[in-house]
């Protein structure tokens, strides 16, 4: 096995594993601990969403750390601090304590999930980064499906308290050892191709533009992206579905984006990470055109879970193929503060709107949301230092 394949499959299963234990978790316990501890279930949630916001503030400085010594430490941190976060909140008695675990979840999360594993990626391989990327976030994409089914079987099986022990218990034993013994590690940033910060760019207000326009498109998605993830059933059972077949529509959306990720693997020798990433943002307000045309539900499912599979993987290799390999794990840090800031608030902002009006209108603004984001992907050109170094 190749040193690519290797830090694929150990990042990749790690992740996946990271997921399951940390975003996952409200989908599958929010309604036991509600009943335990007789607070409202939104309550509750707001938990998740702090911790999104402690994520996202922390992540610039995280990108920055991984450039000078490596992510290796960095991941394994943050493997251990999901343990602690999982260990405090399966002790919870209140809803104070309840925020308190999510804070220490956040500072995993940030240190810990895709951002950083990426700034890792690009830190140990640099321009061939890109390979190694989808590997990962192909095997990543099964982290939902494993995370709503055993979260799922296990709350009913040991109960909320013991499944994040269990959680807890995985990230120690497997998380933790994982990266550190298999995730090689770099030299710290101090020798002489790697201590100088990175030139400036000859066009710096061209390369300044471009970085605005990709935080602008990540951060619409990503909005998006957590809207839906919360809303779906409601919006399709809002479209006339019953809730059996809002299900199915829904569970059409996770084998879309693993199908997604597998299509890309196999192209990405022919196509550009730019090409692809056009495609992918396309393709959402394309599929809600075509559900208000009235076109099958299956077909919009489909649509939107395939746009999501390939921008995830885009998150990770287009600031590379755009701006070049030095000073990458900075810029993703600092691409993820906007993200992840619109991933905590959007929810909650957007349910008053979906409750108040009917779902074709939702989707809608989505898809134009959508449409405005994939339009701040068109002026975007690699700058002369990323092409240098390919060449």
């Amino acid at each position: 096995m190749t040193e690519a394949r290797r830090l694929s499959l150990v990042l990749g299963l790690t992740q996946t594993l990271a997921y399951v234990t940390s975003y996952y978790v409200p989908a599958v316990v929010t309604a036991s601990v509600a009943h335990d501890l007789g607070a409202s279930p939104t309550l509750l949630l707001g938990g998740f969403s702090w911790a999104m916001l402690v994520a996202g503030f922390i992540s610039p400085r995280v990108g920055a750390r991984i450039d000078r010594v490596g992510g290796r430490g960095v991941l394994a941190l943050g493997k251990a601090l999901l343990a602690l976060g999982l260990l405090a909140m399966s002790g919870v008695t209140s809803v104070p304590g309840w925020y308190v675990a999510w804070t220490v979840m956040g500072l995993g999360m940030g240190l810990g999930l895709y951002d950083a594993a990426f700034a890792t990626i690009g830190r140990l391989v640099g321009r061939n980064a890109r390979s190694v990327i989808v590997g990962v976030s192909l095997i990543g994409g099964f982290a939902s499906s494993i995370g709503w089914a055993a979260g799922a079987a296990s709350v009913d099986w040991l109960g909320w308290r013991t499944t994040l022990l269990v959680y807890a218990a995985a990230n120690l034993a497997i998380n933790v050892p994982g990266v550190w013994f298999l995730v090689p590690a770099v030299q710290p940033a101090t020798t002489e191709t790697s201590a100088r910060p990175a030139p400036p760019p000859r066009d710096v207000a061209g390369a300044r533009r471009s970085f605005v326009l990709l935080s602008i498109f990540f951060s619409i998605r990503s909005g998006i992206l957590a809207v839906v993830s919360v809303h779906i059933l409601g919006l399709l059972q809002g479209l006339g579905l019953s809730a059996a077949a809002a299900v199915g529509m829904a569970a059409l959306i996770g084998p879309a984006q693993v199908g997604a990720r597998i299509a890309e693997w196999g192209v990405m020798r022919w196509t550009t990470p730019l090409t692809i990433s056009h495609l992918g943002a396309f393709l959402m307000p394309l599929g809600v055109a075509g559900l208000l045309a009235g076109g099958p539900v299956w077909a919009f499912a489909v649509s939107y879970g395939v746009s999501n599979g390939v921008l995830t993987i885009s998150r990770g290799v287009l600031p590379l193929y755009l701006f070049g390999p030095q000073g990458y794990a900075a810029r993703i840090g600092r691409l993820a503060l906007p993200s992840l800031l619109t991933q905590a608030v959007a929810p909650t902002l957007a349910t008053p709107l979906v409750l108040a009006f009917p779902a074709w209108e939702v989707l809608l603004w989505g898809g134009m949301l959508s449409f405005a984001a994939a339009l701040c992907l068109i002026p975007l050109r690699r700058t002369e230092e990323a092409q240098s170094a390919a060449d």
